[in-house]
Parts: structure tokens; sequence; C-alpha cells
């Protein structure tokens, strides 16, 4: 079952949809709407992005438990996947509707509440997604390749959601805007959930084992498995990085650049170049090795977000040329640590003889949303740090160490936890790049 077919790729693809739009948006969005709208201290709305997804690093692998023994009993993770995307739409669109409880601490409990809800229902479609090109081939180059369509289709997804999303809630703004903002990318969720459901419907499902019995004996597989703990070191500082850039976006569009409208175009020039280089990365994958290629798009991203370091004085169309530099970067760290996790995870069900794909994805998934949690809360301390001024009043003028601690934020330390996963990377990570055919942990 190596080669897919191309029905299979695109349907599976599609599921980056819902992680694109989920992944992205409250990222980009959800602190400046806290801030920015509902006038809630940048501490304290750092505070309420990261809790609620603090619970998924716990539920995850829960999660994957609860996503293998489903497939044990049905041969299938298709219904995980339809539920926790559908359930994932209906909540989205309530996050961003903006109750009017009448004091900013009620009207902040209710977006911890129904954020604790979406990271909980996007457990339940995440966890099966990255769970299944572990079994749908077991070709080596077949998951670069299946990998590099399902990246092209999260940079596509991200730029329709993360240009579309802020386009829509500053058109109409104030909460009028963000509400139909979360109604727009609960459509796209929708639409990506019901799309892999269908693509993998008839896909193979692999070797179907039984799922580890006891915790223990999952436990003890992560202590010995060094390969899967690094490239989970990597991935986790690297999402970090990805999110605290994110999170500065809408921030560097207004303060740094000076234009809230550029905060769009901003988001396409980072997102778009993706779309063009992802048979670069495949290539570079074939040629040199998914652990080599990694490095490559780690540096690349790494400097072109060293250069936005200057964004303030620069020309417009030199800060572009970073951005899509590290867009180009960007694609590249996304494909080859999702493209080396189901080698991992084939020679470990080998070794033991039990279904690691769904606990190991929950764990990975848990590392993912603690990073993409992390790097709001982080920037919100940046901000607070340099004295940013909450206020829903749109034409408050903030001081210059505001301005300068959100050009930081957008390009330093995001530059700093994208290259720190080059040394962290080791050789272990990929023993088999010297025989493909069979990856030993």
């Amino acid at each position: 079952m190596s080669a897919l077919g191309r029905r299979t790729r695109l349907g599976y693809s599609l599921g980056s949809f819902v992680t694109g739009a989920f992944g992205t948006v409250p990222g980009l969005l959800l602190l400046p709407y806290l801030t920015d709208t509902m006038a809630v201290p940048a501490a304290a709305a750092g505070a309420i992005v990261l809790l609620p997804k603090a619970w998924d690093v716990l539920f995850n692998p829960i999660a994957g438990r609860i996503s293998d023994a489903g497939l044990a009993r049905r041969g299938s993770r298709g219904r995980s996947l339809l539920l926790g995307g559908l359930v994932l739409a209906v909540c989205f669109a309530a996050l961003f509707a903006h109750p009017g409880l009448g004091t900013v601490g009620l009207d902040a409990a209710y977006v911890v509440v129904i954020f604790f809800a979406c990271a909980t229902a996007f457990a339940f479609f995440q966890v099966p997604f990255n769970a299944l090109p572990a079994e749908l081939t077991d070709g080596y180059h077949e998951r670069t390749r299946l990998t590099t369509w399902r990246i092209a289709v999260l940079a596509l997804a991200i730029l329709v959601s993360g240009a579309g999303a802020p386009a829509i809630a500053s058109a109409l703004g104030g909460v009028q805007g963000y509400r139909m903002m979360g109604v727009f990318v609960a459509l796209l969720i929708v639409a990506g959930t019901i799309s892999v459901y269908l693509g993998i419907r008839r896909a193979p499902a692999g070797i179907l084992r039984q799922p580890t019995p006891t915790w223990r004996a999952l436990l003890a597989t992560m202590r010995v498995w060094k390969s899967f703990r690094w490239l989970l070191a990597v991935y986790f500082v690297q999402a970090l990085g990805v999110a605290t850039l994110l999170a500065g976006v809408s921030y560097t569009a207004r303060y740094v650049l000076g234009d809230a409208d550029l905060q769009a175009l901003l988001f396409a020039g980072f997102v778009g170049p993706a779309l063009l280089v992802m048979p670069l990365w495949d290539r570079v994958g074939r040629a040199g090795g998914k652990l080599a290629g990694f490095r490559v798009a780690s540096a690349v991203f790494g400097v072109a977000l060293i250069g936005l370091m200057f964004a303030q004085v620069l020309p417009l169309a030199v800060v572009f040329v970073f951005v899509a530099g590290a867009g180009v970067g960007y694609a590249g760290i996304q494909v080859f640590p999702l493209a080396i996790l189901p080698d991992l995870i084939s020679a470990e069900e080998e070794r033991t003889g039990a279904t690691r794909a769904g606990v190991t994805a929950g764990v990975w998934t848990a590392a993912e949303t603690l990073g993409l949690a992390l790097g709001p809360g982080l920037f919100g301390l940046v901000l607070a740090a340099g004295g940013y001024l909450s206020s829903a009043d749109a034409t408050v003028t903030q001081p210059d160490s505001a301005v300068t601690a959100i050009a930081l934020g957008f390009s330093a330390l995001p530059a700093v936890l994208v290259l720190l996963g080059i040394p962290l990377l080791r050789r272990s990570v990929l023993e088999a790049e010297r025989r493909p055919e069979a990856v030993a942990s």
C-alpha cells in the first residue's frame, strides 16, 4: 500500500482547512480581540489565550487512546474526525460572538469557557488526523509526498483564514466584525471536516493492531523512544516561535508599519510563498534526506526573521522580501517533522506489536497545542513589558517602548526559537536516513 491515489491524498490534505483555520486565527486575532475589543489587560489576555489550551496538554494523549480504541473497533478513525470537526465549528463561531454580559470579567470568563470547548473538540479531530499518515501508506517517500500535499493545502488554508479573517473583522469593525469572522472560519472548518471524512472513507487503514492495554506500557515506550522525544522537542520549540510571530502580525501592521490594512498583506506575504516551494522541499527531502531538509528550512526561516528586526526602518518592499523568505522556511519546518513522524511510529509499532499512532499523535498534538498557546501568551508578556496600553479605543497612541517591544516580539524572539531547533536536532531523530525502508528508534 505504498502509493496512494490522488483522491486519497487530496481528501486527507483538505483536513488542513480545519487545522489551519483553528491553528491560525485564534493565535492571530484572539489576543487583539481581548485587548482592543473587550479592553482586557494585556497580561490577563495572554493568560486567557493560554489556560484553555493547557487542558489539551493533558487531554490529547487521552484522545489518542480513544482514537486507537475506535480504530480497533471500527477499522477507521473517521467518526472521531467528523464529530470533532463539526463540534469545533459551532464552538468557534461562539468564541467570537461577544455576548456582552455587562463586565469585562464576565465576558473574559465566557471566552475562557468556549475556548476550552474549542480546544477539546479540536483534539478529537487533530489527533486522528495526525495519526493517519502512518496508516495510509508505508512508503518512505510517499509519506513525504503526502505531507507536502497536506502542507500545501495547509498553506492555502492559512492564507484564506489568516488573510480573510482579519479582513472581515477590519471591514465590518468592532464586535460585529469579529462575529462575522467567527462564522466565516466556522464554515471553513465544516468544509474541511466533511472533505477529509469523505476522502479517507475508503482508504486503507494499515495493520490493525490492538491498543496498548496500560498507561505504564505507554510511558515505558516514551522513556526509551529517544528519537521521538528529540523530534517532539524541536517541533514544540518551533511551534512556540511561529505562534509568537502570528500573535504579533496585527500589532506589527498597526504600530510598527503604521497601517492596519497591511495585516492581511503581511499574512499573505508570509504564507503565499509556501504554496510555490512545496515541490522544492519534496525534492530536497528526496535528494538530501528529511533531516537535512529540516535543518535547511529552519535556517532559512530564522535568517529571514532576523532581517525583520529592522522592519521599522526598512523600505516596505524589503520588509515583504523578508516576510516571503520566512514563508519559504515555514513551509519546510512544517513538512519535514510531519514526514519523519510516521516513519518513527511505524518502527515503534513493529517493535512493540501494538498500535502507537493515536497515542503518539496525541502527545505530538499536545506539544503543538502548548506551543501555539504559549506563543500569544509570551507575546502578551512582551507587550506588558513594553508598556502596551490596552483599550477599546483604536486611536490610542502607544509609547515608543511598546512599539519596540512589538517589533522584537514579532522578529527576534521567534527567530531565536526557530533557530534553537537546529542544535536540538540529533541524528537519532532519523537513524534510517541510510536505510529509509525501516526507521529504527
